[in-house]
């Protein structure tokens, strides 16, 4: 099993030990002519990118069979094997409204099954963690709209706090669960806690819209109704991403078109962050 995460009650730019990544869908997919298998090969490339560079990796999302999660646990597993790494590289989230729905014997097996490449933390409905005793004697429920906007809001908080940087990819912004869309209040939470924050902004989406409106990119010319909570970006700038790059390097990740260049840029920025975690402790 991977190690516990660290709670953090400041950012210091230690060791960066998990990297948070985002991942969804975007609406702009396809007219930049992209579709899901484009998108699953760049989460694929980044994870990869991510574990060679020693960091584990962390992410909130559902179970479902071709779902990211079990993607990044089936690399996790090749990394380990092909690298005889430890196991236990990827952490996965999830929320009390996405567990509490799952019959606990499909749970319990679940967890057995991924324990060589990583671990589920369960979390109840105010972020608190659950074990798995917990969540056998806790009924399976229909969560409420109220119940998945609370159960979110508080995984996305937990999971800030137990990471060291987060990375944003895509994301949707309708059809979600949640005061709004999930990649935009990741986003937030790290901005408010002076996380390091990567814009991505190959596949559009959220993750481009927060670009915009931080003033890293230009809006797409086509038009869309504005997501909750958009406004609230409008308070922070670039200097704001806190993530080691320069505001020219930023825009460039925001905007790039191809996903090696994202990741040459990701690697400079991490490396910067070390740098100054390593001066500060001297």
């Amino acid at each position: 099993m991977g190690r516990e995460p660290v709670i953090m009650t400041a950012r210091n730019f230690r060791r960066l030990e998990v990297v948070a990544i985002s991942v969804s869908e975007s609406p702009d997919m396809a007219a930049l002519g992209l579709g899901e298998r484009h998108l699953k090969n760049a989460a694929a490339e980044l994870a990869m990118f991510m574990l060679a560079e020693g960091t584990d990796l962390a992410y909130s999302g559902d179970l479902r069979k071709r779902g990211f999660a079990k993607l990044l646990f089936r690399l996790a597993q090749r990394y380990a094997r092909s690298n005889d790494a430890d196991a236990g590289r990827i952490i996965n989230y999830l929320a009390w409204p996405v567990h509490v729905q799952i019959p606990f014997k499909d749970l319990e097996k679940t967890v057995a099954d991924l324990s060589w490449a990583g671990r589920l933390a369960l979390l109840g409905m105010d972020g608190t963690s659950m074990s798995l005793e917990d969540r056998r004697v806790a009924p399976v429920a229909d969560p409420t709209h109220d119940q998945w906007s609370a159960g979110l809001t508080a995984m996305r908080r937990v999971m800030c706090a137990a990471t060291d940087c987060r990375i944003l990819l895509g994301g949707r912004v309708e059809g979600y669960k949640g005061i709004m869309p999930g990649i935009a209040e990741e986003a937030l939470h790290s901005l408010s806690t002076h996380q390091p924050l990567f814009l991505v902004g190959s596949f559009g989406g959220c993750t481009h819209d927060i670009a915009a409106t931080l003033g890293l990119v230009t809006p797409y010319p086509r038009s869309r109704p504005t997501w909750p909570g958009r406004s609230r970006f409008e308070r922070y700038g670039p200097d704001d991403l806190n993530n080691g790059l320069t505001v020219e390097e930023n825009r460039y990740l925001a905007d790039a078109p191809y996903l090696d260049r994202a990741l040459v840029l990701l690697l400079k920025g991490l490396y910067r962050l070390r740098e100054t975690s390593q001066a500060s402790t001297r």
